[in-house]
């Protein structure tokens, strides 16, 4: 899929209206006035894991299993949209209407319904291979991140951890600190630094509200398949809107 790549604004109005442009061409789009870096240069990629590595909203799926979808799925999707500006609350609430879902369900979402997005096989093998950090930062649940991390060798993976009963029910608590937008950022910050890497030297990968902290720390902020609201930020200076994950490897010299 072809790219709409600017180095500078010229011959439009706004970074908006050059993403509108791009969009109207059926085009994913760079704005990289530092032009691109080179793939051995990348030392940090993180990215998002619901609807930005893998192809759904874990939580979602898990109502769906065990019966309790349409209102999880009607606050996950405000909550994405930036209209519910609380994620703890919003996390919470949710998470509290799953009390007494089994973990078995869960490993059902894991094994029938998780699959990774396209792209993301490629993108990660290219970053593996050049030796960059990869990190997972969610707001979803440590059951799927851990997964992921094993079946796909991630550097660092941070997430939510659910509270289940001695009999493997979930109690409807989350345990510990929840990941939200400012954790999201904070983590990706303290990898930056513990790796020396520069802004230009960094990839951030979301699809919703609350990746944006996150997003605007690096010099690829990139809006994959995201919400409107997010896609329209300027701290958002790469769109995916066509294709898979390995979009990105467009916009770095080999």
């Amino acid at each position: 899929m072809k790219s709409f790549i600017l180095k500078d604004l010229q011959g439009y109005g706004s970074l908006s209206e050059a993403k509108a442009a791009a969009a109207a061409e059926s085009m994913n789009f760079a704005y990289l006035p530092q032009g691109k870096q080179s793939r051995t240069d990348i030392k940090l990629l993180s990215m998002d894991m619901d609807s930005t590595l893998i192809n759904i909203e874990c939580i979602d799926e898990i109502a769906s299993v065990a019966g309790r979808g349409d209102a999880i799925a009607q606050i996950t999707e405000a909550t994405m949209r930036g209209e519910i500006c609380d994620f703890k609350e919003s996390l919470r609430r949710r998470v509290s209407m799953l009390k007494g879902v089994h973990r078995d369900v869960l490993q059902e979402v894991l094994d029938k319904r998780l699959r990774l997005n396209v792209g993301a096989l490629e993108l990660l093998k290219a970053a593996q291979d050049a030796g960059v950090h990869t990190l997972l930062v969610s707001g979803g649940f440590t059951f799927f991140t851990s997964a992921l991390q094993e079946r796909l060798g991630l550097s660092e993976v941070h997430s939510n951890e659910l509270e289940f009963d001695s009999d493997g029910y979930m109690t409807g608590e989350v345990l510990g600190d929840i990941v939200d937008g400012d954790a999201k950022a904070r983590y990706f910050i303290e990898a930056r630094e513990k790796f020396g890497a520069s802004r230009n030297q960094c990839i951030a990968i979301g699809d919703g509200s609350n990746d944006l902290l996150m997003m605007r720390e690096a010099y690829y902020a990139v809006a994959f398949h995201a919400k409107p609201a997010v896609q329209q930020s300027d701290d958002v200076n790469c769109c995916i809107n066509f294709g898979g994950l390995d979009a990105v490897l467009d916009w770095v010299e080999r």
